[in-house]
Formats: structure tokens, C-alpha cells, sequence
């Protein structure tokens, strides 16, 4: 059996269609299923938690979803400015809530700032930070988390991080995640709605998110899109051009961060028809074809999708009960 010539053209969607779909399920789910009367949403003025917000007004009515701001004394500006972009886009409420206090309580800024402490001694805590990953076509390298700080003056200091360092820091900043989601199913207690996820296919198919933390939702709308359909879905749904230009971040450390540089190590595009290639058995040699890429780092790739996918079972996994 032959199958097509790997292009990004496969990615292709009938937006209308999808909405349709999509918005039917999240009516019959949340009214239905779970007999609730509305969703709770976190906004963070990215096209994922946008369109997610989008889908659900437009299947449950503007009146039964809340959005939330979950702002933290780290958080880039523009995440709360387009975050009250799309809430007064789509006519809904919205709630801010400053976790800064929840995660000061925690010690989230303080562990975090110990654990930078053991790579770059002279770290200091008014120095911006954040973790970085080599991009996969760049390093046959076993993937080694590096954290680039930035001093008072703007000078950066980069350095590789061992084992106890790189998770004693994202170990303190998931802090954030899991304080945002707690934040949400107050308000979804309170109201007796349903909570939602955003992750797109990536996102949750790969392991980008945090185990009890942007990882629980009650439904997850966008779980099945790429990352490129989720951008046809937003032009589908006429968001505005500042969420639509909006590259995609992680707004979890306090210096400027892409999606790319922190995990996927590959720009989304080229990550989607990766993840779409290795799920729909295609080869390396298809992949290094229609990336433009050599046959080495398309196998690189590949193992590099075999290796976040076995970190997102773990990630996704309920408990486990004996029997």
C-alpha cells in the first residue's frame, strides 16, 4: 500500500466544518454530559486559549463563559492586553485574579532563584531568567536544558544545568500552572461550570504542560488540532489580528520565551507535519523531503517525537489503582 507524498497540505481543514464539530460536542458535553451550566476558560491572549474561547461562546452562548486573568509579577505585559482583547471581542465575562501573593506563599520566585543559584553562582534575584533547549536540527546532543539569565546591565549569561538544578526550576515554576488551575475550578465550583483546557495537538500529544496544572481540564476542545489548524480556526472565527500575529510563548519565566526554544526545539510548523508524519507512518527519508532537511536530522527529529511522547503518557495518565 503507497500513501501520499508527505505536504504540509495534509494539515489542510474545512473551518467551518471543524467549528461545527467541535462546538456540537463542547454543547453536548458540558450541558449534557456533565450537566453544567457554562465553562470557565483561562486567557492568556494566545491563539489557543482565544480560539478555545471562541468555540465555547459560540456553543454555549457568551453568557455562559467566564474568562479568567491570572496574572503574575513575571507576566509579559501583553499577555493581560490581549487577554482583554479577546474577552471584550467575544462579549464575555472576565475575571482577574493576581497569583503573585499564592505563589510569593509558596516560595515559588525563592526556590526557583536557589535552584538558578546552583549553575550560575552571581545569579541575582532582580535578574531576569529562563530555560532553553537546543533546537533538534542544530545538536545530535542528548537534549540538555541550558538557563540564560540576564543581568542589571542586559548582559546575558548562559550555561548548561545539571540533573537536580533543571528540575528544582521547573519544579518551582510549575507552581504557576498548577495556581492558575486552581483559581479556575474555584470559579467553576462557584458558578457550577465546567473547566476548559486549551493545549493544542502538540501540546498534548507531545507533553507540553504540567500534570495537575494546565493539564486538568474538564474538556479540551482544540486537543486534536495542529497547531496550524488552530490558526485557521482563528481566522475562521475573525479574531483579532493582534491574537493572530501573536508567536506563540511559554510566559512562564520572567525573560522572553518561545514555545520552540523551551521544548519543542523545532518552529510549530515544521513540528506539526513532524508529529503528523511520525503518527501516519511515514519515513524519515519522506520527512527529510518534505522539510528540506537531511536523513540524520529527520531521524533526529523523530526520536525526539518518540521521546516527549513517552513523557506525555506519564503526563496524561490517571492514577494508578490497585486492584
Amino acid at each position: 500500500m503507497t500513501i501520499d507524498k508527505l505536504s504540509y497540505h495534509m494539515l489542510d481543514i474545512e473551518p467551518d466544518k471543524v467549528a461545527r464539530e467541535v462546538e456540537k460536542w463542547v454543547k453536548q458535553t458540558v450541558f449534557g454530559t456533565f450537566r453544567k451550566k457554562g465553562v470557565v476558560i483561562g486567557l492568556s491572549g494566545g491563539i489557543d486559549s482565544s480560539v478555545s474561547a471562541a468555540i465555547c461562546v459560540n456553543a454555549l452562548g457568551k453568557d455562559n463563559v467566564l474568562g479568567l486573568f491570572t496574572p503574575e509579577k513575571e507576566c509579559d505585559i501583553e499577555t493581560n492586553t490581549l487577554g482583554k482583547l479577546i474577552a471584550d471581542h467575544l462579549e464575555i465575562e472576565a475575571i482577574k485574579e493576581d497569583i503573585t501573593p499564592i505563589l510569593d506563599g509558596a516560595g515559588c520566585y525563592r526556590r526557583r532563584n536557589d535552584a538558578i543559584r546552583m549553575t550560575i553562582k552571581e545569579f541575582r534575584d532582580t535578574w531576569g531568567s529562563k530555560v532553553v533547549l537546543p533546537n533538534v536540527l542544530e545538536s545530535d546532543r542528548l537534549s540538555i536544558s541550558s538557563i540564560v539569565v540576564q543581568d542589571n546591565e542586559g548582559n546575558l549569561i548562559r550555561k548548561r544545568m545539571n540533573f537536580r538544578s533543571y528540575h528544582q526550576v521547573v519544579a518551582s515554576s510549575n507552581f504557576k500552572q498548577r495556581s492558575r488551575k486552581m483559581m479556575e475550578y474555584y470559579h467553576a465550583d462557584r458558578l457550577n461550570y465546567a473547566v476548559v483546557g486549551t493545549p493544542n495537538k502538540l501540546e498534548y500529544d507531545l507533553g507540553f504542560f504540567v500534570k495537575n496544572g494546565d493539564g486538568a481540564a474538564d474538556i479540551k476542545p482544540i486537543a486534536h488540532l495542529y497547531k496550524k489548524q488552530v490558526y485557521v480556526l482563528g481566522r475562521y472565527y475573525e479574531l483579532p489580528d493582534e491574537i493572530l500575529s501573536r508567536p506563540p510563548t511559554t510566559d512562564t519565566y520572567s525573560l522572553p520565551q518561545s514555545q520552540e526554544e523551551f521544548y519543542f526545539s523545532l518552529p510549530f510548523e515544521m513540528m506539526d507535519l513532524s508529529l503528523f508524519a511520525y503518527e501516519n507512518g511515514y519515513s524519515a527519508h519522506d520527512l527529510s523531503e518534505a522539510l528540506k532537511i537531511s536523513m540524520e536530522k529527520a531521524e533526529r527529529v523523530f526520536r525526539d517525537i518518540e521521546g516527549k511522547k513517552k513523557v506525555a503518557s506519564f503526563l496524561s495518565n490517571p492514577p494508578e489503582i490497585f486492584h
